[in-house]
């Protein structure tokens, strides 16, 4: 088998350890230059010629900073690779015209990596990061594929490429003024078409550096749709996105392919690629280690092969066990002993009011909450927990709560290790490894600082502080952004433990459809105009919630026969439309 070893260079602290992995590796005490230093980075580097793969020094390293990976034997030639002891990459997907090609994956696999390759960000090196190939090397080696064509087209500028980023928050540091001068100033005869599809016209007169994070989402997907070009790249375009908004992003996207452009997505909530997506790609592999490009599969077949975690064609199994959708029975509304209870209850601001239905939270269940963006759900979560107060009405019964804010704060000086010391309760303990530590995987980032962190490492750490804590309530306001679609769904089980492990409850706010439908037993609805009015319902069964909110929203589910994962629907089709007159937009009973 190849062989590849990996430094993680935001864990490895030479000045801590003084290079313990050189210490005890056997090949330099043999006297070969099996681990050296590298003068730049005072680093250690591996040679994986030299290295017998004996795992000595990922034992002896304090921080976990080194990994030795056995690859399978049918890789050969990487796409590219970082550098010594970085990530490497196997394979490319396909891009055809008139398709929408989806990737999934787990984080740190390689899709933006892909990404930046396809759209001339990123130069393929071919592994060869000392001496990188040129474009007559690159080219030759993708003969007889249509990526030979593209890699041809591409170095000689005779293709337009759009590339929507990952990170839409970072775009007012670079793009500065109004919405409208931003959109009007591509110059499509499109624009008005687009803005309206993505329902944006609200805010053209609004300055970029003011703009929420599901609306800069929104208006980047807005410029990169309207600009003219032959391959069009979106990198997660729904997160911030409500489920409305997300429908918005997906009928935009689809309308390139049906010009007859060509596409492709990255993205985590499976409803969403399922409804946009003709193709996808599957990678696996290791995180930060190294990715696999799966071969191209329809979409309801790709993800269903991804849910399954087994690659037939491929013979390769990147999960121990399939992932299971069951169809639960509806809870009766007055089930089970009561945790708490709320009145009806209202809160005002100058712009902005909340009216707040009577409910009550039974003992291990878990409640979700939907609805549009800006009407109320942040809100009501934090009147739960205590950290705003209502004008009227309150919660019935003095119960302790677990909370987890929308947006999250990465100010604390230390590291992980350091603040789960501090704030999580049994940190250490064989509980706490079990319950908590492995579901979120927080191992691998233990020695970061959390200010190093990204947004799906800090989500992760937010969610595993959050649920640590001994509570009678878990409210956590949208836990699954930036999570990936293993760690959504790891998510979903910790908090389904917890809650029966400890006779508590948790009021879960999401966006994401198929975690919701994974993890809910009762749900509430939020409804009105966003940014002016809120309303909360009472929490209900998740069906009959469901059944209210799509309604509005105006589209239909289905269950998938071979896995029961819920997908939507097309606009107008025969099911859609049969749904829709029978007023069963979650899914017909019979299935």
């Amino acid at each position: 088998m190849t062989r590849i070893s990996i430094l993680d260079h935001d864990r490895c602290q030479p000045k801590k350890c003084n290079y313990v992995c050189i210490d005890y590796c056997p090949g330099v005490r043999m006297g070969e230059d099996t681990i050296t230093v590298d003068e730049k980075t005072k680093k250690p580097l591996i040679s994986e010629e030299l290295c017998s793969g004996c795992g000595i020094c990922t034992k002896r390293c304090p921080f976990n900073a080194v990994s030795v990976i056995n690859l399978p034997e049918a890789l050969e030639n990487p796409v590219h690779r970082y550098g010594q002891n970085l990530f490497e990459l196997f394979g490319l997907p396909s891009v055809s015209e008139g398709d929408v090609v989806g990737l999934m994956g787990p984080n740190g696999i390689g899709k933006s990596t892909i990404i930046r390759i396809l759209s001339g960000e990123l130069k393929p090196n071919l592994g060869n990061f000392q001496d990188p190939p040129e474009w007559d090397e690159i080219i030759s080696y993708f003969r007889g594929s249509e990526l030979q064509n593209y890699f041809r087209n591409l170095s000689e500028g005779n293709v337009k490429v759009v590339h929507k980023p990952q990170m839409v928050d970072r775009i007012p540091r670079y793009v500065k003024g109004r919405v409208e001068d931003l959109l009007l100033s591509i110059g499509s005869e499109r624009t008005d078409e687009v803005i309206e599809a993505l329902e944006i016209g609200g805010i053209m007169k609004r300055d970029i550096s003011n703009l929420s994070g599901g609306e800069l989402q929104s208006v980047a997907i807005a410029a990169a749709a309207l600009r003219e070009a032959d391959f069009y790249y979106f990198d997660e375009p729904t997160s911030w996105l409500d489920v409305r908004q997300r429908l918005n992003a997906v009928r935009v996207i689809r309308s390139l392919a049906d010009a007859g452009k060509a596409v492709m997505v990255i993205e985590h909530d499976m409803a969403a690629l399922d409804a946009m997506s003709d193709y996808v790609h599957i990678l696996y592999g290791k995180p930060g280690g190294y990715g696999v490009v799966s071969n191209r599969r329809g979409v309801r077949v790709g993800i269903n092969t991804y849910i399954k975690g087994f690659l037939r064609e491929e013979n390769v199994r990147f999960r121990r066990e399939a992932i299971e959708f069951k169809v639960k029975p509806p809870r009766v509304s007055d089930e089970g002993d009561v945790l708490a209870e709320y009145s009806s209850m209202k809160k005002s601001y100058p712009e902005f009011s909340l009216e707040v239905d009577e409910g009550t939270i039974y003992f291990n269940e878990i409640i979700t909450a939907f609805g549009p963006n800006g009407i109320g759900k942040t809100t009501f979560a934090k009147i739960l927990a205590g950290v705003e107060k209502p004008d009227t009405g309150k919660v019935k019964k003095n119960i302790k709560i677990s909370y987890k804010p929308q947006y999250l704060s990465s100010d604390y000086p230390g590291t992980v290790d350091e603040l789960l010391y501090e704030k999580a309760p049994g940190y250490g303990s064989n509980i706490f490894k079990s319950e908590i530590m492995k579901p979120f995987n927080l191992e691998e980032i233990l020695d970061k600082k959390v200010e190093e962190l990204s947004g799906g490492e800090l989500q992760r750490l937010a969610v595993a502080v959050t649920l640590s804590q001994e509570a009678d309530l878990y409210v956590l306001d949208e836990p699954t952004a930036f999570l990936d679609v293993e760690q959504r769904l790891m998510a979903a089980k910790a908090i389904r433990r917890i809650v029966e492990g400890r006779n508590s409850s948790a009021m879960v706010i999401d966006h994401d459809i198929i975690f919701i439908d994974y993890v809910s037993d009762r749900a509430m609805v939020f409804s009105g105009k966003p940014g002016f009015n809120g309303h909360a319902g009472s929490p209900t069964e998740l069906r009959e919630a469901m059944n209210r909110f799509l309604m509005e929203v105006g589209i239909t589910f289905r269950r998938d026969k071979e896995t029961r994962r819920p997908r939507v629907n097309k606009i107008n089709s025969f099911l859609d439309r049969k749904q829709k007159e029978l007023g069963e937009y979650y899914y017909l009973k019979a299935e």
